[in-house]
């Protein structure tokens, strides 16, 4: 064993080769705390202006002109992805005011394309099924937050069962198949609960990567929060598909 073997081992050791791995362990940086804390701010305030928003719809006439208006469904839906799609391929270029402006939109475009779960689900049954997602989003949160393991192998073979879930999904809508249904709506439980821990770990470790709050970090961090709020409300879905009792 030459000195400079020697010197990579005790660096690694150390904790001074991979700064991902140091990021699972302790924030190393001024600005993490700040940044995390704009993480689970912004999926809040998303996640409130989308239940707003569906209840509202809800008990409105709009909601039976967007059940009987397929165009204007499928329309919305495809607002959705653009704006999706739109804030992570351009986050770089837009301004944080137009990227927060974006998620606010994308935010009640959400919910009212979710307002249809009040007329098919009781009240009750979706309050029950809101605190099942958040008391399980918020453990798995904490175990990808706190886990020392890395998660990044998992993550790609979670990855790979969403595009197969999107697949079946898109399959069923010809087929609509109730047992098929049920089987998709098991399986998108088990990738979101994957893909919240994943997605957790990997936000940490990206805001300890950050050494200053500017307007780039800024715009990770809502990145990171619409991450997350995209897992919860997945999940909410997935799980009131199975939990959810019918009007």
């Amino acid at each position: 064993m030459n000195e400079k073997d020697l010197a990579s081992i005790i660096k690694e050791r150390e904790g001074g080769i991979n700064a991902n791995e140091r990021a699972r362990y302790a924030p190393t940086t001024s600005a993490f705390a700040t940044l995390m804390r704009k993480v689970y701010v912004w999926m809040a305030l998303a996640l409130v202006i989308t239940g707003l928003a569906a209840y509202y719809v809800a008990n409105s006439g709009f909601i039976f002109t967007l059940l009987n208006n397929q165009l204007l469904f499928w329309g919305l839906i495809i607002a959705e992805l653009a704006l999706v799609i739109g804030l992570s391929a351009a986050i770089n270029k837009l301004s944080l005011t137009m990227a927060t402006l974006m998620f606010v939109l994308y935010s009640v475009i959400n919910g009212v394309t979710l307002s249809s779960i009040f007329l098919i689900y009781t009240a009750e049954s979706i309050t029950q099924v809101f605190l099942i997602t958040a008391g399980t989003f918020g453990a798995m949160a904490f175990i990808g937050y706190t886990t020392k393991k890395d998660l990044s192998s998992m993550g790609k073979y979670l990855l790979m069962a969403l595009i197969g879930l999107i697949i079946a999904t898109l399959v069923n809508i010809f087929f609509k198949s109730s047992g098929m249904s049920m089987i998709i709506s098991y399986v998108g439980v088990l990738i979101f609960v994957g893909l919240t821990a994943y997605d957790s770990q990997k936000i940490k470790e990206m805001c300890n990567s950050i050494e200053y709050v500017d307007e780039s970090a800024q715009k990770l961090a809502l990145l990171g929060a619409l991450t997350l709020y995209l897992d919860f409300i997945n999940l909410f879905i997935y799980l009131l598909r199975i939990f959810g009792k019918r009007e």
